[in-house]
């Protein structure tokens, strides 16, 4: 026997509230798993790439050959940008070291600010999407229990002025209620998981960009890589200046 109850039973029993709250959870949800998807397909590829591209750029024969193997093997071109903005730091510090912007400050201190900035951006980069991830987490469970309240008092119009209590009156607006719930809850989780998922690999790239830093800024200030043995790279421009 056919059961006339259903999902397309609850949405024809809905009113612009009820249809309104079931759309605005379809939307976090498609946009979540949007970004869900994108994020972790994007931190995949990243992750794959990244002990690839260090090895190339610590392997090259000069400073230009370097950042060129590092840009064609990072992926998510943070690593590249960072040692970019060094090289620039470095060399710009060296063509203005009497006046300008180089004038009063050591290359030390200049190329850590450039460093600096470039982890930032890069920081803001790997975490878009992660404030709204968060957001849905918090919010979906409460625009489900809106639903549910508004699918109870559904129920209660139903049953005011009846003398009797008939199922059919109640099993829309109640199932319509529990559906809410459930709907809520089917948003904040994947969510929630993803949002921590993701803040966890962040974290570990944030690292290794840190520690990339550490030894860029040793090479473009001294000529060597702190704790990274031989010198890997020609950086003729750094050492001149640190002799100067």
């Amino acid at each position: 026997m056919h059961n006339p109850i259903g999902l397309a039973h609850f949405w024809s029993q809905g009113d612009l509230v009820t249809h309104s709250t079931t759309i605005l959870l379809a939307a976090l949800s498609l946009a979540s798993w949007s970004i869900i998807v994108g994020r972790a397909l994007a931190g995949w590829r990243a992750a794959r790439s990244h002990e690839r591209a260090l090895a190339a750029f610590w392997s090259g024969n000069s400073l230009p050959e370097a950042l060129e193997a590092l840009r064609h093997e990072d992926r998510s071109g943070i690593f590249a940008g960072l040692a970019l903005a060094g090289a620039h730091a470095a060399q710009a510090h060296q063509q203005n070291a009497a006046r300008g912007i180089g004038a009063g400050v050591n290359a030390s201190e200049f190329v850590t600010r450039a460093l600096r900035s470039s982890i930032v951006k890069s920081q803001a980069r790997i975490e878009q999407g992660l404030t709204f991830l968060a957001s849905v987490g918090s919010t979906a469970p409460f625009i489900g229990l809106f639903g549910t309240v508004w699918g109870i008092y559904h129920a209660l119009v139903g049953l005011s002025g009846a003398t009797q209590v008939v199922l059919d009156k109640v099993a829309g607006p109640v199932g319509e209620a529990l559906i809410m719930t459930a709907g809520g809850l089917f948003v904040a989780i994947p969510a929630v998981l993803a949002y921590n998922a993701l803040t966890r690999a962040n974290r570990l790239i944030l690292a290794q960009l840190d520690g990339f830093a550490h030894d860029l800024h040793a090479y473009l200030t001294t000529g060597v890589r702190v704790g990274g043995g031989a010198n890997l790279v020609d950086l003729g421009a750094a050492r001149a200046h640190r002799q100067n």
